[in-house]
């Protein structure tokens, strides 16, 4: 028996041929995991890349990328094959925290463009047939918005001060803070104002930077403001939004104090890392802190849902939402709210089959309860890029980061063979799946950034204990041996974050021609993920495999990820994908394979 390394459908052939001599397990396999109650909709199936906009391509020279430089490179998206692109902030900010602290959402920061440009970059996307979200970050502000700033100038007590939560402190002269949360940058989560006369004032609550107010979500007026901006960005034609913070815009009344259990993480409190915690083998319902995972929420996406359906073209909103069990997570996803919720139980699960395989079914068994798809993803700009995620050998808590002085640091062969694995993994599940822009390169994270150049606010608020997310967003490599490896023009500046001096490899131009660069695997990936329908296909776990392995077909792919260090025998068909080359009789470890097995 043999396997054939002959692709389907435009997969580009190879001379490899893999002999096999092995049953064939694919006889009987467990019932399906199937999505209930689908439409045709583009999302339920859709691969969308995250581009951070300072980071993708810089037009101007000025070391930081832009609308213009996204614009230039979208047909290399194109090539890649993804269905749209999700484009974080590039609105109007002072970028004390990269954008995500808005000053204006109706207009494009300079640092990026214009508005202009944003039309142009829309137009040319949906010439190439790629859909474009956008990112709305609507639990806060920058202090520098103009509803803020008018809030400060306003008395305590007037309708200005209500569009944010303002609170008189605690103690004989308002000294202590309203309450005891924790920012999730580190340190408390109010800050005090000092009055015109120049006597200390109220508190306001910021849960990120104190430069990131919280609005007061149950002010009317503010929810009729984000319809607003809703309704702007959709007349100029975008497809939709992923929402920042999804599960904590709403607190609970009287925003009491809450101190997390000690094994909370920062699900308890947003005291431990970036965003809450996620545990993969959770089952049940962990204390839900008061600024998270309100009831609340539902209501303004309910009202949202209905301004999306005003618009032809299957709007979509996503959720950036951080929140345990995966049937918790669902509330976020029914059919009157959000279309797609983020899966970061799956992103925070380890390089273990058994772990994986739980948060699968519990993945397809909760969003096919409500009708939706389960959204995949391994890596964006807020976590260490799972190159170097998968080969840590110590506890890296969500939003710490990676830099030289951390523990456990990654080998970088085995931390890229394992990504190899989990992509190809996660591109043959049902469901729609997200990629973060470098990822199709194999780029690692970036550990030795110099101490001065990190500009992370986690970074600075905890006095330098925990290195944050920069490792993860230096500037993406187009060609070698440039200054910049072509993310600006010939004589540009220095990028914003330093890049490493040994990219050449990982350059777009240099993996291009190669069958078995990362870049070309992704290509193939995404290729055969259309053609074979795998999006919108069912799941069917297969028996007879090990401990360490993950076997199951989707659709007539026969789809085998070996974790463990054992060799796996391989069924007999034709070889569709292999993450490493197959060059004996057997899957290696941290290997996957899509194989069109025999009838």
């Amino acid at each position: 028996m043999t396997i054939a390394n002959t692709p389907e459908s435009g997969a580009p052939a190879s001379d490899d041929i893999v002999e096999v001599t092995t049953g064939d397990p694919a006889v009987s396999a467990e019932p399906a995991a199937t999505l209930v109650g689908t439409g045709g909709e583009w999302w339920r199936s859709a691969v969308i890349y995250q581009i951070y906009p300072r980071s993708f391509s810089d037009s101007d020279g000025d070391g930081i990328g832009d609308l213009p430089g996204i614009t230039r490179r979208l047909p290399a998206l194109g090539e890649l094959g993804i269905d749209a692109i999700w484009l974080s902030p590039f609105m109007t900010s002072p970028q004390h925290d990269a954008g995500y602290d808005v000053a204006d959402y109706c207009d494009v920061d300079p640092l990026f463009g214009t508005l202009a440009d944003f039309d142009a970059l829309l137009a040319t996307a949906h010439g190439l047939g790629i859909r474009v979200i956008v990112d709305l970050v609507p639990n806060h502000t920058s202090w520098d918005h103009a509803w803020f700033r008018e809030a400060l100038a306003a008395a305590p007590g007037s309708a200005e001060r209500a569009r944010y939560l303002f609170r008189d402190g605690k103690g004989p002269n308002g000294d202590l803070p309203p309450n005891n949360w924790q920012s999730v940058f580190g340190g408390p989560a109010w800050e005090r104002t000092t009055n015109p006369d120049g006597t200390p004032g109220q508190w306001y609550l910021h849960l990120f930077d104190r430069s990131q107010p919280d609005l007061d979500w149950e002010n009317p007026w503010v929810r009729a403001q984000f319809e607003d901006i809703l309704r702007f960005w959709l007349d100029r034609g975008v497809d939709g939004f992923r929402v920042d913070v999804a599960h904590g815009m709403v607190k609970a009344h009287g925003l009491p104090d809450y101190t997390p259990p000690a094994d909370a993480g920062s699900m308890g409190g947003g005291v431990v890392g970036l965003e809450p915690e996620i545990d993969a083998n959770a089952a049940l319902d962990p204390p839900t802190p008061p600024y998270w995972a309100q009831e609340g929420v539902h209501e303004i996406f309910r009202a949202w849902h209905s301004v999306l359906s005003e618009y032809e073209g299957d709007r979509v909103l996503c959720a950036e939402a951080w929140v345990e069990p995966l049937t918790k997570l669902a509330l976020w996803v029914r059919p009157d709210e959000m279309q797609q919720a983020f899966n970061f139980t799956y992103l925070s699960a380890g390089w273990d089959a058994a772990e994986l395989r739980l948060v699968i079914d519990r993945s397809i068994a909760a969003f096919a309860t409500v009708g939706a798809p389960s959204t995949w993803v391994l890596s964006n700009h807020d976590v260490v890029r799972h190159a170097s995620r998968l080969a840590l050998t110590a506890e890296n808590p969500q939003g710490h980061g990676i830099g030289p002085d951390s523990p456990g640091l990654p080998d970088p062969v085995v931390g890229l063979r394992r990504a190899r694995a989990a992509s190809a993994l996660m591109l043959a599940l049902p469901g729609s799946a997200y990629v973060y822009q470098g990822e199709e390169l194999g780029l690692p994270e970036v550990i030795d950034l110099p101490d001065e150049a990190r500009q992370d606010p986690t970074w600075f608020r905890t006095n330098h204990e925990r290195y944050g997310r920069d490792g993860c967003r230096v500037p993406i490599p187009w060609e070698p041996g440039e200054a910049t490896y072509g993310f600006g023009p010939a004589g540009s500046a220095a990028s914003w974050l330093p890049q490493p001096r040994d990219w050449d490899g990982y350059a777009r131009a240099s993996q291009e021609d190669d069958p078995e660069s990362t870049l070309s695997l992704y290509k193939l990936a995404l290729a055969l993920r259309s053609s074979q329908a795998l999006g919108t296909g069912e799941l069917a776990w297969l028996p007879g495999y090990g401990d360490d392995v993950l076997a199951f077909t989707n659709g007539g792919v026969t789809v085998i990820a070996n974790l463990g260090g054992t060799p796996v025998e391989l069924p007999v068909g034709d070889l569709l994908l292999a993450s490493e080359p197959l060059s004996e009789a057997a899957l290696p470890a941290d290997t996957t394979v899509w194989i069109r097995t025999a009838a």
